[in-house]
């Protein structure tokens, strides 16, 4: 056996075939592979392990060969060391370019809170060695888990991921969506992709619309050094957003799909199987299903329940243009808000949030955390902020306002005029969760009904933020942390704002916004959990370049939970 003792087959061979029969449902590879020669093939694409349960793991591969129309057969090994002196499971795999000669073993039977090593190899080649852990039982003292999000591969490099690869006892990756971006060249966050050296292949530089194109994106964004090192270092639990489909993706369509860009839900679907193919992810309800939630239990520590709120039941977003007269430029407040608290409006959907409150009933961990995608903080600013039509004049308003909002926290006396500034107020992000206020109620009043307090961790926005989740009636319950994005740029970017202009902005949405207690957002970065029974500490790191493969470590941020 190629690369491998016929001791240690023998050894292993009995639980190589129960693996073999599970990882079939996953690979849709039939047993008899495991007695076929290996394949001439590379392995460009890298490792990843996911899914980490406490006693199985997704490891993952993807298989480049000069023979697109035939199979290939592929060997794997797990180990309790990286020397690969005492081989735990072994087995032979054949994949084709139905699957896009990806490779996905769910390894079952294996011992809790472990370190395992895996590898995969070819006729005469071999894979980058990973590392992968199991989750832990029981009674458990630390978890340690980075959160990242939204990384576009002509942005930039993605040294975030670098970075967090080089952490020390990583128990798992969290990944809250926006892996791919489905633009074109020439589209949005491009201006500097040739200057850098990320341009998109010349056979994917379109939008990605077909099965074919979203795999091609997914195969160009795997040779990035750093995302295969990060998958190397840990184990991924992942969920999508909405690029992963196309920007602003709903239930039946999205802001960034056209009538002629063909049947939404085909492209959907496709989106869907190209994702389950590339990511090391064990469908809950089989490889074509859009139920992708789910939750992972670490002891009695943390209940981390992973979320969907873009494609299973997410109503369309609402839009301010749409309640703006042309003739008057009046905005419809009535209506508006009307459409706004509709108790029929959803983002998770009766079933999910049905299952979610199961999932909490049930559990008995110190953490409830919800991995998710949009911000859930109630993040309502001043309205004369969306009023400026000439952006150079919100850093004066900005200064204004904050300086009316500090005479009223202190108790001067201001015109009502002056008041009405600081507390006429509408949500900046209707795609988040301020555009589903009524669920979002219906989810803050199960939880209070069962005694448990919030962690939620949320990306998309690209900046990093932390705030307080409070019910309609300004009762905590729970605390939010939002990670920036990997490369893609975030709101200084959109308001054009330089350096100190973004700190000042982030100082002044600080106070603005009754229910935020940090932001940045001039900087690309991550976020590290350090997670006890004691307390949650969240450190953002951020790093001070994206357009070359060096950086360094800039303006870090901590903030402690103690629940």
């Amino acid at each position: 056996m190629t690369l491998s003792s016929r001791r240690n087959f023998l050894k292993t061979s009995a639980a190589s075939i129960f693996t073999v029969a599970v990882s079939s449902a996953i690979t849709g590879c039939a047993q008899t592979s495991i007695n076929k020669p290996l394949s001439a093939i590379e392995f460009k694409h890298g490792v990843a392990s996911g899914d980490p349960l406490s006693h199985a793991l997704i490891i993952w591969t993807r298989a480049t060969t000069a023979q697109s129309n035939f199979e290939v057969t592929v060997a794997w090994e797990l180990a309790s060391d990286s020397q690969f002196k005492n081989i735990i499971r072994s087995g032979r795999e054949q994949t084709d370019k139905s699957r896009d000669f990806t490779i996905k073993i769910d390894v079952q039977d294996l011992t809790p809170n472990t370190e395992y090593f895996y590898r995969f190899m070819g006729l005469n080649t071999q894979s980058p060695i990973g590392r992968a852990k199991t989750l832990p039982i029981n009674n458990v003292e630390q978890i340690k888990m980075a959160v990242v999000s939204c990384s576009n591969y002509p942005a930039g490099y993605f040294n975030v991921y670098t970075d967090a690869a080089k952490q020390k006892d990583l128990d798992v990756v969290l990944h809250l969506g926006d892996y791919i971006y489905e633009y074109p060249m020439g589209g949005y966050a491009t201006e500097n992709a040739e200057k850098i050296g990320r341009q998109l292949a010349a056979d994917n530089s379109g939008e990605i619309i077909t099965l074919s194109d979203y795999r091609k994106r997914y195969a160009i964004y795997r040779t990035d050094k750093g995302l295969q090192a990060l998958h190397a270092a840990a184990p991924f639990i992942a969920i999508w957003d909405d690029h992963e489909v196309t920007n602003d993706t709903f239930k039946s369509g999205a802001e960034n799909h056209t009538p002629d860009e063909g049947d939404f839900f085909k492209r959907r679907a496709a989106a869907i199987q190209a994702y389950y193919e590339w990511l090391p992810i064990r469908p809950p309800m089989g490889e074509q299903s859009p139920q992708i939630y789910r939750t992972f239990d670490f002891g009695n520590l943390i209940s981390l329940h992973m979320l969907d709120t873009r494609v299973i039941a997410r109503d369309k977003q609402l839009a301010y243009s749409d309640y703006k007269n042309l003739e008057t430029k009046q905005m419809d407040v009535a209506r508006f808000a009307s459409d706004l608290n509709n108790p029929k409006r959803q983002l998770l959907g009766n079933t999910q949030l049905n299952w979610l409150t199961s999932a909490i009933t049930k559990s008995n961990a110190k953490w409830q955390i919800l991995g998710q995608q949009v911000l859930m903080t109630k993040m309502w600013l001043p309205t004369e902020i969306f009023s400026q039509s000439d952006r150079t004049k919100i850093p004066q308003v900005l200064k204004e306002l904050v300086a009316i909002k500090k005479a009223v926290l202190a108790n001067k006396a201001v015109t009502p005029a002056q008041l009405a500034r600081v507390n006429t107020l509408m949500p900046y992000n209707l795609d988040a969760w301020d555009g589903y206020p009524s669920e979002r109620e219906a989810l803050y009043k199960s939880v209070t009904a069962l005694n448990k307090k919030l962690v939620v961790v949320a990306g998309d926005t690209h900046n990093a933020w932390h705030g307080t989740l409070k019910n309609a009636k300004g009762e905590s319950v729970g605390v939010e942390f939002a990670t920036p994005g990997v490369t893609s740029p975030g709101m200084e970017h959109y308001l054009a704002l330089n350096t100190a202009q973004a700190k000042q902005m982030a100082d002044s949405l600080s106070l603005l916004i009754n229910d935020l207690n940090y932001c940045d957002l001039s900087h690309r970065g991550y976020m590290l959990l350090t997670i006890t029974k004691e307390q949650i500490t969240t450190d953002w790191r951020y790093i001070d370049n994206i357009n070359s493969p060096s950086y360094n470590i800039v303006n870090q941020h901590q903030s402690v939970y103690k629940g």
